[in-house]
């Protein structure tokens, strides 16, 4: 096991979130974004236990749901392999560690809730994920909540489509292969594993976890969404007829397994097995 505090992080992907990217503007800059923040929400409110319940944030970048999460009054504690992310949050005001999701230094049973709401698809190697599951299940208490993102494997077509460049040759060729084998190679994002939604919920199981099940994030509005942002040049405001007709679109699909696939982001939901301590 590689030692607690000293990640193992990929050079592009260290460079993705140092240099080219800012994560922390992610899920309020655009209305897409903002889309996947209110679902994730809905969602890990609808399953958590309620506060003060402690929450391991396992891969939580900057602290964008560790701030509301503190706000609705967990107890949380992030951590995450970027030291910028880390910098960040700690500024946003929440405690924070630098750390990787296959090692984590908290204790055995030391936590209700584990979330890993960036880790798995930042592992390519199908064991490097079943390590950061493993460590997810570790650290949470018999009866505790373990909470993992993926990608979707069709995430790719939907996003190179509303961004009107499918029709490229490289970039349709680049997604075809990405849809055969889940592996994205490092153009236009870092080098990724985007699952199916049968495979993520498998590798939860195999992990132990039970009662396992996974929800679609965002829809298929948020396709309409990126395109109409990326024709016009201007943010969809949330308080717009299309921003709203997305979110009910969203809701509306959740309860229809097939319609999963229309969704950027999963969200998966798995519980070790024991009974939860009682106080």
């Amino acid at each position: 096991m590689t030692a607690p505090h000293t990640p193992r992080l990929a050079a592009e992907v260290a460079d993705y979130y140092t240099r080219r990217f800012d994560e922390h503007a992610r899920l309020s800059a655009s209305a897409p974004g903002v889309l996947e923040l209110v679902r994730t929400q809905e969602l890990l409110r609808r399953h958590l236990p309620a506060g003060p319940a402690s929450v391991l944030d396992v891969g939580g970048g900057p602290g964008a749901h560790a701030c509301w999460l503190t706000a609705d009054g967990y107890q949380v504690h992030l951590v995450d392999p970027v030291e910028r992310h880390v910098a960040q949050a700690a500024e946003a005001g929440c405690s924070a560690e630098l750390g990787d999701a296959r090692a984590l230094s908290a204790a055995d049973s030391s936590y209700d809730v584990a979330l890993l709401l960036g880790p798995l698809y930042h592992l390519p190697e199908p064991s490097d994920r079943q390590r950061a599951l493993a460590e997810a299940m570790r650290v949470v208490r018999p009866g505790g909540l373990v909470v993992a993102a993926g990608i979707q494997r069709f995430a790719p077509l939907f996003d190179n489509a509303g961004h009107a460049r499918l029709h490229l040759d490289e970039c349709e060729t680049r997604t075809a292969r990405v849809l055969a084998k889940g592996v994205n190679d490092g153009k236009l994002f870092t080098s990724a594993y985007f699952h199916r939604v049968e495979d993520l919920e498998r590798e939860l199981r195999e992990s132990g976890l039970a009662e396992v099940c996974a929800y679609g994030v965002e829809g298929p509005g948020e396709a309409l969404l990126k395109a109409a942002e990326v024709a016009t040049g201007r943010r969809v405001p949330v308080e717009s007829d299309l921003f709203r007709s997305a979110l009910v679109a969203a809701r509306t699909a959740e309860p229809h397994p097939e319609l999963r696939v229309t969704s950027s982001h999963l969200l998966a939901f798995g519980w070790r097995p024991g009974q939860a301590a009682t106080s």
